[in-house]
């Protein structure tokens, strides 16, 4: 199917174990939830070059404003609601979007400092930046609310995810096992080296590492699973159904950007909204 931006938006396919669809441009979860839209971008379908090629939704990071302007537009088309943008400083604080976060038109302003949002209005798209860093979408039960976070380490291991889950639950009148949450892609397992600092933010010490989310590498050295990073968090705070696909966004070149691997480099982002008025 396409956006009404002319950006190519397939559904997923079915396929075992696996959460995207086959050759599409963007990724989108396989949730049956009525009422509720989610996706995540690639570098694919924008107007951006050079190493922002193509869809650069990242303001400020050296592509030209009216060329960013022009894909966050595309992905507004393709939400069919204002993708609200954050300020994200790899902390745990979520934000309440309102009708008034839709501005008056257009891309709506970053104006918001956090690392997640949650909303029940259907005029705004809950919308997190990433380039290697582990974006999760959440639904309420018949799209009642929906939220989306920005899961670097530091803020998963502050509990960004948790503190998602709490709001989307209010804001949705549920309990935790009643979301469904979708895990986007990110770094991956083989190429997220970290260093004892990394473990002792998740309370896994050198003797504890082995059989959990790191694997040992040389001395002082781990390789970290993000996304099993994220789904124990998720588990452990009552969320049972949790899908997603371990894509590495650092293996990709040609499907995602990449801080770790590039340096300069575009943003993907990952939204997630209320497809119509379901308050």
């Amino acid at each position: 199917m396409h956006g009404r931006a002319g950006v190519r938006v397939d559904a997923a396919v079915e396929l075992p174990g696996r959460d995207v669809s086959v050759g599409a441009e963007w990724l989108a979860p396989r949730w049956p939830e009525a009422g509720v839209g989610a996706l995540m971008t690639t570098r694919v379908g924008g107007v951006s070059e050079g190493p922002f090629a193509s869809m650069n939704l990242g303001a400020g990071i050296g592509d030209a404003d009216d060329v960013v302007a022009a894909n966050r537009a595309r992905l507004a088309a393709a939400c069919g609601a204002v993708p609200v943008f954050l300020r994200q400083v790899h902390g745990r604080r979520v934000v309440r979007l309102t009708d008034a976060d839709a501005g008056a038109g257009g891309v709506a302003p970053t104006v918001h400092e956090a690392d997640a949002s949650v909303t029940t209005s259907p005029a705004v798209a809950c919308t997190v930046l990433v380039a290697d860093c582990l974006p999760v979408l959440f639904a309420a039960p018949r799209g009642r609310a929906v939220g989306a976070a920005h899961a670097g380490w530091r803020g998963l291991a502050a509990g960004v995810v948790e503190a998602t889950v709490e709001a989307v639950c209010e804001a949705g009148r549920c309990r935790a096992g009643e979301l469904r949450a979708w895990l986007g892609a990110c770094i991956g397992p083989r190429r997220f080296e970290v260093g004892a600092d990394v473990l002792d933010a998740f309370a896994a010490g050198p003797q504890a590492a082995a059989g959990t989310a790191f694997t040992a590498l040389r001395p002082g050295k781990w390789l970290a699973d993000l996304a099993a990073l994220a789904r124990n968090r998720l588990a452990a705070a009552g969320v049972v159904d949790v899908s997603g696909d371990y894509l590495c966004t650092v293996e990709d070149a040609s499907r995602f950007f990449s801080f770790r691997r590039d340096r300069v480099t575009g943003r993907m982002a990952a939204a997630v909204w209320i497809a119509g008025d379901r308050r």
